[in-house]
């Protein structure tokens, strides 16, 4: 029981914070008259008590470290006084340390010295106005090595430069034991927190640590202190620059197109504008359309910054390191730092323009692809008309139909080229697929192939050939639609009319019949061969007369008004025809081989 209770009296003096010594005093008093095995046991719980006791007296020390660091932190946040948060750290610095004397000098790269700036528990003059060179003293090293040192005794270390003055403000003020450490901002240092006392004394690791995190703080205060100065001067244009930034980004997300945005940016840099996207297609511009020479848009992409050739302007509208766009300004020779960063931020803004077009493009494109497939293979026909409704497709109007292909172009460019020629564009069956409202294929402009070939050629770069059918209204139609539209496109291709639009209706006969003929050249010098060879031999008009002959439906006197010519001319043509082509070339066989390889000849001319 006695046992227990002396236990019991270390645990309440443990708990009543009692220091070391009064535990060592409990145990020397409980040790007599205990046996030797309860001496070592009530002995081991003593260093046990001692430890906790020790243990304890850490925290509390850490604790009463991050407090003031914490509340350092609190005074930054609230800084009005750059002068007063400094005294207030020195102040926090000789409190926590526990030292005599507590002092901040500042660098000057200029005059290449550090200088006094705040000192707390110092009673010379000559010490509070002391400046070091770079490498004189103990502060000079740390400023030149930006590296924390200690000395136990000052004037007896030998590892830095003593100087007569220094020495004589330090003797003066009495110091003898000294920690300096470096003020840093990213790798430059601007000044020294030291901490001194007037007795000889070993810093250890942990004080030398809490001194460096103080002087973390000191150096984010400076810096802060400058930073509010000029916040001060650049108030205006900063409150300006974050102005623009949300009118920006209210354009983009109240689904403002590009030209808003570009007539946006133009008017409040009083400038001209242009946005090429990543391939360097204009897309568009105020006041400016020049591309951007590719060597500064690789310069503004790589370095993310605006970048100026002396008269133009370039800035990269960038996801991360890819290239979406971007932004050039004309009409600006110089630009102030407040007005490149509002074009900076223009790009940002533009970037992420970009980023939506592109997602609701890509999305918009996916449901679209799906609807027409859907539409031509007569999938889901319940739920079509509503799908389409939703992207703004009338599908119970009538469609004309056309399929495009140029040769070295992909399907998805040749479709996005004509994503705004049409209520509907995707690729099916290996094909660009395109749906127009319209009632005749001959007649309504919106519908013209050969028109819609020249355009997308324009656009690609490339020839396109287009073939066409319909209208057509219905799955069941537009699928027969689609099938005849490529039927065209074959016949068109098979002519040797790369480029060109058109419908079977446009070609006649001679599209349905050579739909997915492959050799036609071989076709017309088999059965008009000789008739061209003379033609072109001697410039005659055999294969016009021919052609004549056929159309007047075999009337050598309708033949021979639509040709101009007397009637025995005619006959002498028909004749060298005969001599050509054999005399049997007028019999029902070869009148209608040699009538359809005339119309040929008239389609690809």
């Amino acid at each position: 029981m006695a046992r227990v209770n002396a236990f019991r009296e270390l645990l309440d003096l443990l708990a009543a914070d009692a220091d070391g010594e009064q535990l060592t005093r409990l145990a020397a008093a409980r040790a007599p008259g205990m046996a030797p095995a309860e001496a070592a046991e009530w002995a081991a719980a003593t260093e046990a008590a001692l430890a906790v006791r020790h243990t304890l007296v850490e925290h509390q020390r850490r604790e009463a470290e991050l407090s003031a660091l914490v509340d350092t932190a609190s005074d930054l946040a609230r800084l009005r006084d750059p002068d007063a948060v400094l005294r207030s750290i020195v102040h926090r610095a000789r409190i926590l340390l526990g030292v005599d004397v507590s002092y901040l000098s500042l660098n000057d790269d200029s005059g290449g010295q550090t200088y006094m700036r705040v000192t707390e528990g110092s009673v010379s003059a000559l010490f509070q106005e002391l400046s070091l060179g770079f490498a004189e003293g103990l502060g000079g090293l740390v400023a030149q090595t930006a590296r924390p040192y200690a000395t136990p005794d000052y004037f007896a270390d030998t590892r830095f430069k003593h100087t007569h003055s220094i020495d004589t403000a330090v003797h003066e003020e009495g110091l003898v034991s000294i920690i300096g450490v470096p003020l840093t901002l990213g790798s430059r240092v601007i000044g020294v927190l030291y901490a001194a006392d007037r007795a000889p004394r070993t810093f250890s690791r942990a004080e030398v640590a809490l001194l460096s995190s103080l002087a973390d703080h000191a150096a984010v205060a400076i810096d802060n202190a400058e930073l509010l100065a000029e916040t001060r001067r650049v108030n205006s244009d900063i409150r300006r620059a974050s102005e623009v930034h949300d009118r920006l980004t209210a354009l983009v997300l109240r689904g403002a197109d590009v030209l808003d945005v570009v007539s946006a940016v133009a008017q409040v840099l009083s400038g001209g504008i242009a946005l090429f996207d990543a391939a360097g297609v204009l897309l568009a511009s105020v006041g400016a359309s020049a591309e951007p020479p590719s060597e500064m848009v690789v310069r503004a992409q790589s370095s993310g910054r605006a970048v100026s050739n002396g008269d133009v302007w370039v800035c990269a509208a960038l996801a991360g390191p890819e290239l979406l766009g971007s932004l050039v300004l004309t009409g600006r020779v110089t630009l102030p730092d407040a007005d490149r960063l509002l074009f900076e931020r223009a790009g940002l803004v533009t970037a992420l323009l970009l980023l939506l077009r592109r997602s609701v493009a890509h999305a918009e494109e996916q449901v679209r692809g799906e609807l027409l497939t859907d539409l031509l293979t007569g999938r889901s026909p319940s739920t079509l008309v509503a799908r389409g409704r939703r992207l703004g497709v009338d599908l119970t109007v009538p469609y004309t139909v056309f399929i495009a292909h140029a040769d070295g172009v992909s399907r998805g460019r040749l479709a996005a080229a004509a994503a705004g020629n049409a209520a509907l564009v995707g690729v099916y069956a290996e094909q660009v697929v395109l749906l127009a409202p319209g009632n005749d294929t001959e007649n309504d402009t919106d519908s013209d192939p050969d028109k819609l070939a020249r355009t997308l050629a324009g656009a690609v770069g490339c020839p396109v050939t287009v073939g066409a059918a319909g209208p057509a209204t219905g799955p069941a139609e537009l699928a027969a639609a689609h099938a005849e539209a490529g039927r065209c496109l074959n016949a068109l291709r098979a002519l040797g009319q790369t480029g060109k639009g058109a419908s079977l209706a446009g070609l006649g006969f001679v599209g349905v019949l050579l739909g997915d003929r492959a050799d036609v050249d071989g076709f017309l010098r088999a059965t008009l061969g000789p008739v061209l060879d003379y033609d072109r031999r001697r410039g005659t008009e055999l294969v016009r007369t021919l052609r004549s002959y056929f159309d007047c439906g075999g009337s050598l006197t309708r033949a021979k008004d639509v040709l101009h010519v007397h009637v025995n001319t005619v006959v002498q043509r028909l004749d060298r025809i005969a001599s050509l082509l054999g005399e049997d070339w007028q019999s029902p066989d070869r009148a209608l081989e040699i009538h359809l390889a005339l119309r040929v000849l008239a389609v690809r001319s």
